[in-house]
């Protein structure tokens, strides 16, 4: 992980083999204090490259001078204005802007040389945020590379404040927020190992491991959920060798109180072969990835620990292989779930909502959560629907609803709100059960939502369906393809705001 500190007034002429990036946002940055002194250091190096590649501001722009002096290896200018038809939020701008700086320096080969990005006195109050995406966009997974990538490593970088007189500022806001990073590096690490390394045993030895962290962690084997009468998720995981888990945590944050916890309850299926109603092989490689919701949930509890936020909260998931035997659930069987109801399994590739309705049905009768929100990668149709640009939002309390999206938005991890009803709810019903697992193509990801609800009762409650958004196709400033961590920034922001604000009152 990219290590990163803040400095106040550094001068060109200090500089070793420095490689620097200063950020423009729009025109305006030609009046900048910062760059005229870089400039005027420069012998105007910097205005004359300006004028003659009319070099804006814009977001994308980019503007390169190497060793225009002898303490000074490369200087970058940075667009960091976005245009007027994608509008974002602060913090999602600041947080752009410091993921495509760092892969700025990457592209330009900095592994040896002293790394800065150069703020202006008007971007200071973003400095921690503006590191955050420095340090998102730094992460890459290549533990399984027996030779070095061709791309270096970018292992430090400097958050240069023009006065420091903002550095404890700054400093207070990074120490907030750089456990928040390290907790998106976990889920996308978890997210990114190949099944035959994390299996449910291994993922649960991992969660174990956040002990440290002063988590209370407590596992449930196949003998001990059994007795809860977990049929709906053991019949999932009767077709696999690999046993299966769930993981409790738990963060006793509110001090003194003993206030219902938050809840936040993961689909973790570590391998998804589809079972018996199998999956196409194309693209069946990806369903390493069908455990981004159990992976999220673990990233949501490490950041609330790490920073000890003072709410009282429990992560719940179920950690499963779906996979294809002679001892595989059959469609056409029926399972009795957690809360009693029955089961109709019309198809084995639809067994996410089945593990998520013990979890919810357990959580809710365990825990008396305030709320339960739960994450999954449950259904192909949200792709459709949405893409990835938004996870899908399902919800039977408005005022839950409205806290999420408002927290999306300022995370820079947007939802969208479906509709739910009882029209949808009877497409479910079975002929010879409680329920059936699928209820036809049509409003497919608004039926499993529907499922989902059945189990919750009252409880203020969220499904975020997050398919399209767990899994990056193509990278961004602050995500690699592959894993994204969806759901860990968007949480830890929906607590803050909502959550630790009403603890204080």
């Amino acid at each position: 992980m990219i290590d990163i500190s803040f400095t106040a007034a550094a001068r060109p002429e200090d500089g070793n083999g420095l490689s620097a990036v200063l950020l423009c946002h729009g025109a305006e940055f030609a009046q900048g204090a910062v760059f005229r002194q870089h400039d005027e250091a420069l012998g105007g190096a910097l205005s004359r490259a300006v004028s003659l590649r009319d070099f804006s501001g814009k977001a994308g722009q980019t503007l390169s001078l190497t060793a225009p002096s002898a303490a000074v290896a490369q200087f970058h200018l940075l667009g960091c204005a976005p245009a007027d038809d994608e509008p974002q939020s602060v913090g999602t701008a600041a947080r752009s802007a410091g993921g495509e700086a760092v892969k700025l320096l990457k592209a330009s080969g900095v592994e040896a040389q002293d790394a800065a990005l150069l703020l202006e006195a008007g971007q200071a109050p973003l400095a921690a945020e503006i590191a955050l995406g420095a340090q998102l966009g730094s992460y890459r997974f290549d533990r399984y590379r027996t030779v070095s990538s061709r791309t270096p490593a970018l292992q430090a970088l400097h958050v240069v404040l023009p006065d420091a007189g903002q550095l404890a500022e700054a400093r207070a806001g990074w120490k907030e927020l750089e456990g928040l990073g390290r907790s998106v590096f976990l889920t996308r690490d978890l997210v990114n190992e190949p099944a035959n390394v994390l299996f449910p045993e291994e993922f649960a030895q991992r969660i174990k491991e956040l002990e440290s962290l002063g988590l209370e962690v407590e596992v449930l084997d196949r003998a001990r959920m059994e007795e809860l009468g977990f049929g709906a998720l053991l019949g999932v995981a009767q077709g696999s060798e690999k046993p299966p888990f769930t993981v409790i945590m738990r963060h006793r944050g509110a001090a003194g109180t003993d206030s219902a916890p938050l809840a936040f309850i993961g689909k973790g299926v570590t391998f998804d072969s589809g079972g018996i109603s199998i999956k196409p092989a194309a693209g069946m490689d990806e369903m390493k990835m069908d455990m981004g919701g159990a992976a999220a949930v673990v990233g949501v509890m490490s950041a609330l620990a790490r920073r000890k936020a003072p709410v009282n909260a429990v992560g719940v998931v179920g950690l499963v292989e779906n996979m294809v035997s002679g001892a595989a659930q059959r469609p056409g069987d029926i399972v009795k779930s957690h809360s009693g109801q029955t089961i109709e399994v019309l198809n084995t590739d639809a067994e996410g909502r089945l593990v998520l309705a013990d979890l919810l049905s357990y959580t809710r009768q365990t825990f008396e959560p305030a709320l339960m929100v739960n994450l999954a990668t449950l259904t192909g149709a949200i792709v459709v629907a949405l893409g990835s640009d938004h996870a899908g939002l399902f919800s039977n309390d408005d005022q839950l609803a409205s806290a999420l999206a408002q927290a999306g938005e300022e995370s820079g991890e947007t939802l969208w709100r479906m509709p739910m009803g009882a029209s949808y709810n009877r497409r479910i019903d079975s002929d010879i059960a409680d329920m059936k697992n699928i209820g036809g193509r049509p409003g497919s990801s608004i039926l499993a939502a529907e499922f989902l609800k059945r189990f919750v009762g009252d409880t203020p409650w969220a499904h975020l369906d997050i398919a399209g958004t767990a899994w990056a196709e193509q990278a961004s400033a602050i995500t690699p393809k592959g894993a994204s961590g969806f759901g860990v920034r968007l949480l830890d922001r929906f607590v803050r705001l909502h959550q630790e604000r009403t603890s204080r009152h």
